[in-house]
């Protein structure tokens, strides 16, 4: 059997059964070079082509590799040491994507945080991996995220560092700016020259929406996270020619497996938008013709002028990704619209250009990857459904995960016997012209979908039960027409009759350290909560209720 063990096991790690792992290999789809290697292959061989560009200025791929080289010494220089793991909590701009790459060449595991995140998220992270370095970004004129970063040392002790992405440097925080103009290139050079790239090793730690509790750390590996972004460049027919419009947060999986990674890898162009701005975004599409866009929250009405305003050629160039609706966006913009579903655990589907019609207008498509296993059987068990019946998808294969960080026992139902992940979400399949398409129906899991971002239920109701008004608590997502879903919570207060306003809650949440997108935006004060007929609350009610108090609102 091949040699397929990491040099180093980490703590906490699930990593691949190494019969199951050597097969992939032996059969093809993972490669024996890790996500670090081939990154720096790409801007190596795409040297003189443009990488990263935006309002703030273009980037080339040798302008990207020689500042990301000379900040990956400086990491490695004021004190980390590979495998150490860092905090990224930092929007979108070019410092970002440079501390991301550094992290990679430096084998230090990015914590793919949100910018959003405040004290409770990154606390329970930061403690949970062991983060020895703090990225913040610095020019948040909202919030001072670099005293944000010097309080949350004293919760996670580990948390030695802070670099600071913009703006003049404050505090204890390092500019990163400052360790670019600091390390020489050559000395940079010797430095990496000794850092060892292992392709079974973890590389990024990325998060999960939660079902239950916080957001859980997954472990992506080298070679399985490099094979997910290439098999999504091959399935797409990505090519150094394309640019993409992808703003939502770069740290987000789904930017990163199936946008940003994957083009970079193939020498495409990434355009960065620091803002969301109606003006920022429409200049962005204007002055850069992107050709692959990513499409999620309200950024698809925000850039909808700039799309209309362009000939028929450009719009022939062009395509559309977004989990739904692809009529509508494909009357809208007159270009081809593909459907996705994806998981920040493993499997990634696509539509494709030359599949049927009904397929483009109602699935999700097929796994990108031949590999991908897929069961869809009844909700809780392994008995698997017949053709056109709804139930649980279950997946396994080359880039899919085995188990979350350091969960132990607390995971076993997220996983059959054999090895499948249980994903929570609601499908069926169907057999056209020879081929298995998939179609998602909905989740069993309790989240709400805000605009891509996935609000935990019980986390949310666990910090809103804290506050001395409620007795008990229940969040649902109340639909809406940008953002699919917005947070509405049901609450039961200790005192009868005693009314508790959406701000009165959100001054709670932000005193308990919550990130602001997963504050309620409505809050319904009721007496009791509807019951199931075997006695337990019902979601499904109230779903229900607050829907149709939203229609008979708007008539």
């Amino acid at each position: 059997m091949l040699h397929v063990e990491p040099k180093l096991r980490l703590e906490g790690v699930v990593y691949p059964d190494p019969a199951r792992l050597a097969n992939y290999i032996e059969l093809g789809p993972l490669p024996r070079e890790s996500l670090s290697e081939a990154l720096i292959k790409s801007l190596e061989k795409n040297a003189d082509r443009l990488a990263l560009v935006g309002a703030e200025g273009d980037r080339t791929y040798r302008e990207v590799n020689e500042v990301t080289d000379r900040l990956a010494a400086a990491l490695l220089d004021m004190g980390l040491k590979p495998l150490d793991r860092a905090m990224i909590q930092c929007g979108n701009s070019h410092e970002l994507m440079y501390f991301f790459i550094a992290c990679l060449k430096a084998t230090i595991i990015p914590i793919c945080a949100l910018q959003a995140f405040r004290r409770h998220e990154v606390g329970y992270l930061g403690n949970l991996a062991g983060a020895r370095v703090h990225l913040v970004q610095g020019d948040d004129a909202k919030f001072d995220d670099v005293a944000f970063a010097e309080e949350m040392q004293a919760d996670v002790p580990t948390m030695e560092f802070i670099v600071q992405a913009r703006g003049a440097a404050r505090g204890c925080a390092a500019s990163l700016n400052e360790l670019v103009a600091g390390m020489p290139l050559p000395r940079a050079k010797q430095i990496l020259a000794d850092v060892e790239y292992d392709p079974f090793q973890v590389a990024v730690f990325q998060l999960s929406g939660g079902t239950t509790g916080v957001p859980k750390i997954i472990p992506r590996f080298q070679n399985e996270y490099l094979y997910n972004m290439q098999a999504v460049a091959k399935w797409n027919n990505y090519t150094c020619d394309d640019v993409l419009f992808m703003p939502t947060p770069f740290m987000h999986n789904m930017n990163m497996v199936c946008f940003f990674g994957p083009l970079l890898l193939v020498g495409g162009t990434v355009t960065v938008c620091t803002d969301i701005s109606a003006e920022t975004l429409q200049a962005v599409v204007r002055n850069y013709k992107p050709t692959w866009f990513g499409l999620a929250g309200p950024i698809f009405q925000r850039v909808l002028p700039a799309l209309l305003d362009s000939d028929e050629a450009t719009r022939a160039r062009r395509h559309f990704i977004g989990p739904k609706n692809a009529p509508r966006i494909r009357e809208a913009v007159k270009s081809f619209v593909h459907h996705i579903f994806g998981m920040t655990e493993g499997t990634i589907m696509f539509t494709r250009t030359d599949d049927p019609q009904e397929v483009l207008d109602l699935s999700v498509g097929r796994p990108v990857s031949a590999y991908d296993e897929v069961k869809i059987v009844e909700p809780g068990t392994e008995r698997e459904v017949g053709e056109g019946e709804e139930g649980e998808a279950l997946f396994r294969g080359p880039y899919t995960i085995l188990g979350y960080y350091k969960s132990g026992d607390a995971q076993a139902d997220k996983f059959t016997n054999d090895g499948f992940y249980r994903s929570g979400d609601l499908m069926t399949y169907k057999v056209i012209r020879g081929k298995k398409y998939y179609y998602f129906r909905g989740r069993t899991k309790d989240v709400v979908d805000r605009g891509g971002e996935k609000i935990n239920a019980e986390e949310l109701e666990n910090v809103i039960n804290l506050n001395p008004l409620v007795l008990a608590s229940a969040v649902v997502g109340m639909p809406d027409r940008t953002y699919g879903e917005r947070v509405c919570v049901y609450i039961v207060p200790k005192a009868p009759g005693t009314f508790i306003s959406v701000e009165e809650l959100a001054k709670f949440l932000e005193e308990k350290g919550l990130a602001k997108y997963k504050w309620p935006e409505r809050v319904e004060v009721i007496s009791d909560f509807p019951l199931t007929a075997s006695g337990k609350l019902s979601k499904v009610i109230l779903r229900q209720q607050i829907a149709e108090k939203l229609q008979s609102e708007a008539a």
